[in-house]
């Protein structure tokens, strides 16, 4: 059998990824496609449990390498348990957020180097994504939409504007610079604008 293919949602708070997961999810198994629709961190028993360790409390609670670290062994459950078999008998597997977000929210917005995030994910993961779909939208906008579902996972939405900016810059330059696997989505508008954006880009 081929093994399938390997899509990631990535963006800000609030960009919609999750709703446009789902959307894309029920497309793609309309065609007779076997879906597996999963999310960073979590997919697995162990990586929700590390989920609740990172996206609740205070925005102080953990240095940033700590983050990226529990982000990655986070991440290594969920590729070992979940998305390798998935991909090796032929689904197609939608994950929302994955390395990028690392790169994005560990990286630009706490300021740990790109290149050794990279190295990091390469030795302890080593699987990218086929295609990676990267929502834009304006930082202030997605906190906004972001504050309006409430919920207790609202660590991340915390932080000062000034580092969700350097998120928005970060995946504004992705598809850009690494233009093979990235595609920009404009995620403003509404909910039926944006799923017929990404059905175009696929």
């Amino acid at each position: 059998m081929a093994r399938g293919r390997f899509i990631t949602l990535e963006g800000g708070e609030g960009s919609g990824k999750s709703t446009q997961g789902r959307l894309l999810a029920d497309a793609i198994g309309g065609r007779g496609h076997e879906v597996v629709l999963t999310r960073e961190p979590g997919g697995t028993a162990g990586a929700e449990a590390i989920r609740g360790l990172l996206v609740t409390g205070d925005t102080a609670r953990w240095a940033p390498w700590s983050e990226a670290l529990l982000m990655t062994a986070a991440r290594v459950d969920h590729v070992a348990r979940v998305i390798r078999p998935a991909l090796a008998r032929g689904a197609m597997v939608i994950c929302d957020r994955y390395v990028d977000s690392t790169r994005a929210y560990q990286g630009a917005g706490h300021g740990l180097d790109d290149a050794a995030l990279t190295r990091l994910h390469d030795d302890a993961v080593g699987l990218w994504p086929d295609l990676t779909l990267v929502f834009r939208l304006d930082a202030e906008a997605g906190l906004a939409r972001a504050r309006q579902r409430g919920g207790a996972e609202a660590r991340f939405e915390g932080f000062a504007g000034d580092f969700h900016a350097r998120i928005a810059a970060f995946f504004a330059g992705l598809p850009g610079r690494e233009p093979a696997r990235c595609r920009a989505i404009d995620a403003s508008g509404s909910v039926a604008d944006v799923h017929a954006r990404i059905m175009a880009a696929l």
